[in-house]
């Protein structure tokens, strides 16, 4: 059962961990090269803070984005900034969708992302604490997927096994834990079950396009292709 009030408390406590991060680095540091092909850490952050307006939209009945184009350019807009410009957008546009997220508000209406993808707005805190987490690990300054907190892995693994569910390009695929939990996945290709084995962070991480899935173990034929989120 969602809680969007926990997730919400869960995406301050990501917010104030990655600004503590943040704030360690230098105006050089926040120009090199993140983990994302193509995109600095300066790209990232400012991802993070447009993200996070975005996201107000969503709940305000807005669209997400003006354009696919405008999200890009803002990005690009502010990705050269120096470091203490990045750390105050960040910490201000989370304030916002903090207050937001405080307001009262009907949590079991429908929102509509972008592209057309459409969920219930008790669902977008998790969304945004998503975003804080894997971008945290992308910009390469030690916060491994390994040290994500447990509940969001196992959350984060549950939503990309459902979102990969069915998919045209994935085969019957089986995920399992060391722990022993299985999950299930793919199933709208060719080919298949294949059963695929790892730690919560590898499997999180071949998932979300972040590893390669070679520490994984893998039986019933190749590891499947993930498509890009």
């Amino acid at each position: 059962m969602i809680d969007h009030a926990d997730d919400l408390a869960s995406v301050q406590a990501a917010t104030e961990r990655l600004l503590a991060a943040v704030a360690a680095l230098d105006d050089t540091a926040v120009t090199q090269s993140s983990r994302l092909p193509g995109w600095t850490r300066g790209h990232v952050l400012a991802h993070l803070a447009r993200n996070a307006d975005a996201l107000v939209n969503v709940l305000e009945g807005r669209p997400m984005y003006v354009s696919g184009e405008a999200r890009d350019a803002d990005i690009e807009r502010d990705a050269p900034r120096p470091l203490d410009a990045q750390l105050a957008d960040v910490r201000e546009s989370a304030e916002r969708f903090r207050a937001m997220g405080e307001a009262p508000a009907d949590w079991s209406r429908t929102v509509e992302l972008r592209n057309g993808v459409t969920d219930r707005a008790e669902r977008v805190p998790f969304r945004r604490w998503a975003e804080v987490e894997l971008h945290h690990v992308d910009l390469g300054i030690g916060y491994e997927l390994e040290d994500l907190p447990a509940e969001f892995t196992e959350r984060e693994i549950d939503f990309l096994a459902a979102r990969f569910a069915g998919h045209p390009d994935v085969p019957s695929t089986a995920l399992a834990t060391v722990d022993g939990r299985v999950r299930t996945t793919g199933g709208g290709a060719d080919g298949g079950p294949i059963a695929v084995e790892g730690t919560a962070a590898d499997l999180l991480g071949w998932l979300s396009g972040r590893r390669d899935g070679a520490a994984l173990t893998v039986e019933g034929g190749a590891l499947p292709s993930v498509p890009p989120l």
